[in-house]
């Protein structure tokens, strides 16, 4: 009677588990972002070459994408509070250790610890909050858990650039003991104690086998990417093409598995087909994007990274005050609809960046990227929200798996191809860059000669803001699919559990 009371609205107890949730995705998400900023100063005090730090980055990138396909088993094993639970502790755990490293390799070890621990923080709270909303609220609650998706990239320049600044780069892990220990108490308070799955299954082992590294492979091949200026590198195309193949082999095993680690069978509904598609599409021009931004501030107009990431947050504030509009639109009218206008739009407010130029005004800048801040509340978590609101509640972890293992693959291949396509505009635009590698291209150049180069740099800028227009453009098709197959409706049809539950 109580769930029913407050099917129109969020109750107090959602709102908890919500906060409880937000936390910890706040915690885990600023931290890669933070630890970018620190790079160059990691690379002097360890004394270490920027390419050997790198791995502190990639060390952790590759930990999620292991660990992600295990979300949804683990959670019918286990039950989701106490996987939340162990996950960040083993994230604060990570950082604690991270903090106290004494080298580069203790340090990338540590943050592979981390990353499996920070990989689950995520998708578990948002099977935690899909479950406890049920269909009816989903768009409201997702909304929610969307916000410091948005916002990380844009917060986490500025908390890292202010701890570099002012602090010992061993801050930036120290600093999540405090927000984890707080997220723990919450959740220990709050989270619901949700039994596990009657009958969860085996592991699927051989799934693990084949997914995990097959994940781990292709996003350390997309990063070599980035790195080594293109797929040409035998380090890059090599692992990725490997990482390929083991996706498919466990693709065709998951259609005859029982119980696959990643239920590939719910690709069988029309809406979660839709919802995948635009999540993959959209992920991959919004991370992309959100790699150029504060490289054209840094790199084209002479900023700090604090300044930076300041100057990007006119798009996180207008992402934030959309979120809740585009999750109760959601809930009312469907997720694919509102997904349709929010990307719709956000293809119309990166246009501006494409056609930047060196004396283009910040007021100008910054007005846009509020716009486009609305644009991209509209756009990705409504898409997310179309596929719940027609899952049965025994679909909702695994479903959440595939979701976050494509959402993941998409940001992982927007970031490569965008920096790619970045360098090589740069060497194409501005006379003496030297094509040294991926991003290595844009820091050839002289903090002197920047203010000379303006025009070429705003140019370069613009090329592959254009490639992120095409990206984004390309999301609107699986969105409009999204719109027809997956509307919101209280007797909308359901997937059936997978055998077993």
């Amino acid at each position: 009677m109580k769930q029913r009371a407050f099917s129109l609205g969020l109750d107090r107890d959602v709102l908890l588990i919500s906060a409880v949730v937000v936390i910890g995705a706040i915690m885990s998400i600023l931290d890669t972002t933070i630890v970018n900023v620190a790079l160059e100063t990691l690379s002097r005090d360890l004394h270490v070459g920027i390419d050997d730090v790198q791995w502190v980055a990639t060390g952790y990138l590759l930990a999620l994408a292991v660990v992600i396909p295990l979300t949804g088993w683990m959670c019918e094993r286990f039950g989701a509070r106490r996987v939340w639970l162990t996950s960040v502790m083993l994230f604060v755990g990570g950082s604690v250790l991270c903090g106290m490293a004494w080298n580069l390799p203790s340090l990338v070890g540590f943050r592979v610890l981390q990353g499996l621990g920070g990989g689950m923080v995520m998708p578990v709270g948002m099977i935690v909050l899909t479950q406890s909303a049920g269909p009816q609220r989903v768009g409201r609650v997702m909304s929610i858990v969307g916000v410091p998706m948005l916002l990380g990239p844009v917060i986490g320049p500025v908390i890292g650039g202010l701890i570099v600044d002012h602090m010992s780069w061993r801050w930036i892990f120290f600093v999540n003991v405090p927000v984890g220990a707080l997220a723990v108490l919450m959740g220990l308070r709050w989270l619901p104690k949700v039994n596990a799955s009657e009958h969860p299954g085996r592991l699927d082992w051989r799934g693990l086998a084949l997914l995990s590294p097959g994940l781990g492979l292709a996003v350390f091949g997309l990063s070599e990417t980035s790195t080594n200026g293109g797929l040409g590198a035998t380090q890059a195309w090599l692992p990725l093409v490997a990482g390929l193949a083991l996706i498919a082999t466990f693709a065709l095993h998951a259609l005859r598995a029982p119980r696959p680690l990643i239920d590939v069978r719910l690709f069988r509904v029309p809406a979660f087909s839709a919802s995948a598609g635009t999540v993959l599409m959209f992920g991959t021009a919004f991370f992309g994007s959100m790699l150029l931004l504060p490289l054209f501030f840094q790199v084209a107009r002479g900023e700090t990274a604090l300044h930076a990431g300041l100057l990007t947050a006119p798009q996180g504030l207008g992402a934030a005050l959309t979120m809740p509009i585009a999750g109760a639109l959601s809930d009312k009218i469907g997720g694919g609809r509102v997904a349709v206008v929010g990307i719709t739009l956000a293809v119309v407010t990166t246009i501006p960046l494409a056609v930047i130029t060196g004396t283009t005004s910040l007021g100008l800048i910054e007005g846009d990227l509020f716009l486009r801040g609305i644009a991209l509340g509209l756009s990705m978590m409504p898409s997310m929200a179309a596929a719940y609101a027609t899952l049965e509640r025994a679909a909702v972890p695994r479903a959440t798996s595939a979701l976050n293992v494509i959402q993941r693959v998409g940001g992982s291949i927007g970031t490569a191809v965008l920096a790619v396509v970045l360098s090589h505009q740069i060497v194409n635009h501005v006379p003496g860059a030297t094509q040294g590698g991926g991003l290595e291209a844009a820091g050839s150049i002289p903090p002197a000669a920047r203010q000379r180069l303006a025009e070429p740099l705003a140019a370069a800028f613009g090329g592959a803001f254009w490639w992120a227009v095409a990206l984004m453009a390309l999301a609107i098709i699986p969105a409009i699919a999204l719109a027809f197959t997956g509307r919101k409706r209280a007797d909308a049809p359901h997937v059936a559990p997978v055998p077993g539950d």
